[in-house]
């Protein structure tokens, strides 16, 4: 009698319940980088002090197998969509899951020989860089409040350990705490407002939230405020202003290849969460969020680059400059409201200026990372007659500097470009005045990247110390591959351009 009851209660269940669908192709990178982090653990545990140099050697090759998945998913007509809609794979997922495999790639280059040199514990570093490498290509599909939120959760957390790598280093100390306790103050912010999204809507689909926001709920005063809350956390992990705090000391504390990571893939991991809820969720609603966009997008490029005008130290510079970068990557939300060309233009704008940025500021902070190995000191005045015994750092450098300035024929000015393209599609008169704002930050940001132009050309060398720098192969790898990216973008960027266009979530 009981086998009877219970094959009948099955019987009931069963056709109620539904097992979800699992595209394991389009899940391919996502489960390629957990064997990674797998085999990462296992080698750590097993190999001995010498040979866990290989764990670098393992990630590299881990990424770019994960790679090799997102290519073939390009070839692909069809999107793949899981778990209801909330995790997707479509264009814009693949263009930015690339991104962000690049970038880790590029990462581990730049942290070879520095956490080598450094005594530092390889096989850990090397985990929590691909654990949170893995929450950002799962942020890239996530089309759902609690996926975005895990996602985020996968990418911060890693981020936190990372930052506080050095841990006989005060300032490194600092940097971790400082870092952890505003991003969890920013979190609780964050996921206060998705319970009220939630609550009001009775989903966490992000379509499901666009068709309510859309209609009857469109005007309720709790649900403005609720937006205002979520994006205001994100804004945080793009260290938008007044929420940059944490990024200047974090920055010039943590190990120079984690700042370089925190500042490029982070940051881009903010800025496609962003992406996905305004475009996806709150489109209806852009009477909340472009005026909150303006003033963040104002302040951001404004106080970052008069904050970088101060600096004498290099990584704190590249830091404030990374805030003020932020404000100019903010420009395009707060027009995307305005008409239906301007949106077109707008996303498009921001996933450029993402594409740019990473190439630019990897290079930048690799060349940091090169010179500091001779000179042991982050300090803009360490860099004076560089030309005089590397020339070839001291040309790349430039090129970096003036392509972040957004100086032609650069990649950094087609980023800029296309933002202030999107500003005039616009066509209003706030978008105009913002643009003007623009304008007169980027002629500002010259001054400080010419500064350091300046010092390596035109100054003498502080010691007289000519040696010449060595470069280890990993460093030159990720000079080479993130300078060719800036030069060939500057002359053709219509390669660019068709990534923008075919990856957008305007319908």
């Amino acid at each position: 009698m009981l086998a009877a009851a219970v094959a009948a209660s099955t019987s009931a269940v069963a056709p109620h319940f539904k097992a979800p669908i699992l595209d394991y192709h389009a899940l391919a990178p996502e489960i390629v980088l957990t064997g990674v982090l797998g085999v990462l653990l296992l080698v750590d545990l097993v190999v001995g002090e010498r040979e866990r140099w290989a764990t670098s050697t393992i990630a590299g090759i881990g990424i770019l197998a994960a790679l090799i998945p997102v290519f073939t998913l390009g070839v692909r007509s069809h999107p793949g969509s899981m778990f209801g809609g909330a995790y997707v794979v479509d264009n814009f997922s693949l263009v930015l899951k690339a991104l962000f495999l690049v970038t880790g790639y590029v990462v581990v280059l730049m942290s070879s020989n520095y956490i080598e040199e450094g005594d530092y514990y390889e096989g850990e570093f090397y985990f929590l860089l691909v654990s949170s490498l893995l929450g950002m290509v799962v942020m890239a599909s996530a089309r759902d409040l609690i996926t975005i939120f895990l996602a985020l959760e996968l990418l911060s957390i890693p981020g936190y350990l990372m930052a506080g790598w050095r841990k006989r280093d005060v300032k490194s100390n600092e940097a971790a705490l400082k870092y952890y306790l505003l991003g969890v103050l920013a979190t609780a912010v964050m996921l206060y407002g998705m319970s009220l999204v939630y609550g009001y809507t009775g989903t966490t689909l992000l379509t499901g939230i666009g068709a309510k926001v859309g209609g009857s709920l469109t005007g309720h005063p709790i649900l403005s405020f609720s937006i205002f809350l979520v994006l205001a956390g994100f804004a945080f992990k793009v260290s938008a202003v007044p929420f940059h705090q944490w990024a200047p000391d974090t920055y010039e504390g943590a190990p120079t290849p984690v700042t370089a990571f925190l500042s490029v893939a982070s940051k881009t991991g903010g800025m496609v969460a962003i992406l996905e809820l305004v475009y996806v969720g709150f489109l209806n609603r852009h009477d909340v969020w472009a005026p909150l966009f303006w003033a963040l997008a104002a302040l951001t490029m404004t106080v970052g680059n008069l904050i970088a005008l101060r600096q004498t130290n290099i990584v704190r510079m590249l830091a404030y400059s990374s805030v003020a970068q932020a404000g100019y990557m903010l420009v395009p939300f707060a027009v995307a409201g305005d008409n239906v060309k301007a949106r077109g233009t707008a996303f498009e704008a921001t996933v450029v200026y993402l594409l740019i940025y990473a190439a630019m500021n990897l290079g930048a902070f690799t060349v940091v990372i090169t010179v500091a190995r001779k000179t042991r000191s982050g300090e803009i005045s360490s860099y004076g007659g560089l030309f005089e015994y590397a020339p070839g750092l001291t040309v790349l450098m430039t090129v970096f500097l003036f392509s972040l300035a957004g100086v032609p024929p650069l990649a950094g000015a087609w980023a800029k470009i296309f933002v202030f393209r999107a500003v005039l599609d616009s066509g209003t008169t706030a978008a105009v005045v913002l643009g003007v704002i623009a304008a007169v930050n980027s002629v500002i940001a010259l001054f400080y990247y010419a500064g350091v132009a300046r010092e390596m050309w035109m100054r003498p060398v502080p010691d007289e110390d000519r040696t010449p720098i060595s470069v280890p192969p990993a460093l030159a790898g990720a000079l080479a591959a993130t300078v060719v990216a800036v030069l060939a973008v500057g002359v053709y960027p219509n390669m660019l351009v068709r990534f923008g266009e075919i990856s957008s979530l305007v319908k």
